[in-house]
């Protein structure tokens, strides 16, 4: 289950901690990777897509990194405070047991522009005796930037060019010329802080006493857990679905109300390979289906902010190469995105290039106006009715898909490989149509519903027709191949095609013979679809959840059931999937991945469903 704590022993004789074994604090602004060894390896200040001050996740060396472990051989557990965001970290030794309760203090509703931001690690003693040892060492612009350390007023300043942080601590710290340290015993009951803060010309630093991180160690606790009571899931996987929300929620940044695909750069898709990507950005796709997955569960505010988004950052322009959407902004709504790579990191486990930006902002990917759109719709359903002016945007939009909805694209797993007419891309330019349609008749809005009706229509002849393969009696990637996807699994979700169609039935034995493994499916066979890239990948775990969902509306509820359970056992310690899941059952890709967890909700609200 997601809270269940999770053991290993604690060794130093590696230099990298596997992806798995980390897990997730915030404040809606940023997040802070802490390994089941109590180190944080990752974390960017202020903002998700700032540059790192720790990243030894992507460079054991000079990356930077905030140790904070029992000083002896110890066993290690971890696990949320429940119905939280606030992480605890255990320390079993021979003398006694102490933890590590981590958390980034949420103020208001997050959304406040100024402000503190801070990340807060407090140390307790529960049993016996236990020493601790801290290595607070940052390396500033992603180990790029030089930085002095200073003390001011009892505070210890780190300065680099760009940046400034503060650090707190109730027990004696040492420093050199760049980090500190620090070597305490707590005895039953007694407790430590460290507060790391940002230092700006609004904020001034000030220290963080035992009382005040306790006062905000339970307005933290009081806050997840009213955001969470919002929740109206009653199923059976309770606990895996609310870590998902509480993950989603994780990943919102809550001044405009973006939802970033995952909070981290680099982490590779195979180890030594080149799929190395910078998720920190807000895909159109990705947040829109995380508002879907949110509105389901009756998180109705995260999905009004990210309409507010879209209505501030991303109202159609005039359209060029790309459309007039691109497949990503940043989170404060800017649309340049430069990839580049920083050849003095290593990468995680060696595995370079490590890259900010993301060059695949340029892309055309039709298939991102089918899942605004249908979020659109969604949110007019079940929220609140849209404005007209955002449905004047979605008239723009609609009559842009009409005149280019048959074109090749980089389609929907943004292959560099070069264009191809993608039966999902299409498939999702059916959606866009259709759920405008829908929507202009429900609230009687003005439509051109006979030029609409009529490429909808064109749409979906074309997919039968062009779409099919009869050699292989199955739905493919693109127009003319033999080559199997996984993206077609949304054909019966979008409802296209009726989940028992003996042509869809026939798709779906298809890529269960090809591109399933125990429960796991593969997006496709880079060997005989090639993408542009070197190297495989992993299975992709929000395809994993489509095929649950389309076994369930296929009527197949035992192997849906089956495929569920088996996806949850390669889930972390804590709950948290990446991106994909190697051969081994190991986590590969950025993490935590906002497309595995919304999948996880959707699935696991329509199996119940379904199970009654």
């Amino acid at each position: 289950m997601a809270d269940m704590p999770f053991q290993q022993e604690v060794s130093g004789s590696s230099r990298y901690l596997p992806i798995a074994e980390h897990g997730l604090i915030g404040d809606l602004r940023s997040i802070a990777l802490v390994g089941t060894n109590g180190t944080i390896d990752w974390y960017c200040c202020p903002s998700f897509d700032d540059p790192s001050v720790f990243a030894a996740i992507l460079d054991a060396e000079r990356g930077g990194r905030f140790e904070l472990a029992a000083a002896v051989p110890a066993r290690t557990k971890q696990f949320y405070f429940p119905d939280t965001n606030v992480l605890i970290t255990r320390f079993f030794t021979e003398e006694g047991v102490g933890e590590v309760q981590d958390f980034m203090p949420v103020t208001g509703d997050g959304s406040e522009e100024g402000g503190r931001h801070r990340l807060i690690r407090r140390v307790v003693c529960v049993r016996g005796t236990v020493p601790f040892r801290a290595l607070i060492a940052p390396r500033f612009n992603y180990g790029a930037d030089p930085h002095t350390l200073r003390l001011l007023d009892g505070l210890v300043v780190f300065e680099s060019p760009q940046q400034s942080l503060a650090l707190t601590s109730t027990v004696t710290v040492e420093c050199d010329a760049r980090d500190a340290r620090a070597d305490f015993k707590l005895s039953e009951g007694e407790t430590a802080v460290f507060a790391l803060d940002q230092v700006g010309t609004e904020v001034a630093p000030r220290g963080c006493a035992r009382t005040e991180a306790e006062h905000q160690f339970n307005a933290t606790v009081s806050y997840w857990r009213r955001w969470l009571h919002q929740s109206r899931y009653r199923g059976r996987w309770r606990e895996m679905v609310h870590r998902s929300a509480l993950t989603l929620k994780l990943l919102t940044y809550a001044p405009t109300g973006a939802i970033v695909a995952a909070p981290t750069t680099s982490l590779p898709e195979q180890l030594g390979g080149e799929r190395n990507w910078d998720y920190r950005y807000v895909w159109v796709r990705d947040a829109a289906f995380a508002v879907y997955a949110l509105l389901r569960l009756g998180f109705s505010g995260e999905a009004q902010a990210f309409m507010q988004f879209v209505t501030t950052h991303i109202t159609p322009g005039c359209g060029d190469g790309s459309g007039p959407l691109q497949i990503m902004y940043g989170i404060d709504g800017r649309t340049d995105l430069p990839e580049r790579e920083l050849p003095h990191l290593e990468g995680h486990l060696g595995s370079a290039p490590v890259r900010v930006g993301n060059a695949a902002a340029d892309q055309l990917q039709l298939d991102i106006y089918g899942a605004l759109i249908d979020s659109i719709y969604l949110y007019d359903k079940w929220a609140q009715p849209i404005p007209s002016g955002q449905w004047d945007d979605v008239c723009h939009l609609v009559g842009w898909v009409c005149d280019h909805w048959d074109q090749p694209d980089e389609g929907v797993w943004e292959t560099r490989g070069g264009r191809r007419d993608f039966l999902y891309s299409r498939l999702m330019c059916w959606v866009a149509i259709e759920r405008a349609i829908r929507l202009a008749n429900r609230r009687g809005l003005p439509a051109d519903l006979l030029r609409w009706r009529q490429c909808r229509d064109a749409i979906y002849r074309r997919i039968m027709e062009r779409g099919w393969s009869e050699r292989r009696g199955a739905f493919v990637q693109y127009e003319g191949a033999d080559v199997l996807d996984a993206s077609v699994l949304m054909m019966p979700l979008a409802k296209f095609i009726a989940p028992t169609d003996p042509k869809w039935l026939s798709t779906l034995d298809a890529l269960t013979e090809d591109l399933v493994s125990d429960s796991l499916v593969y997006r496709y066979d880079p060997q005989v679809s090639p993408d542009g890239l070197r190297g495989d990948e992993g299975t992709f775990s929000i395809c994993s959840f489509w095929y649950v969902e389309a076994l369930v509306r296929a009527g197949r509820l035992d192997e849906a059931r089956l495929a569920f359970e088996k996806m949850l056992t390669y889930a972390n310690h804590l709950g948290l999937y990446a991106e994909e899941i190697g051969r081994t059952g190991e986590q590969q890709g950025n993490f935590p991945q906002a497309f595995t967890h919304l999948s996880l909700i959707s699935a696991a609200f329509n199996l119940d469903r379904a199970l009654g």
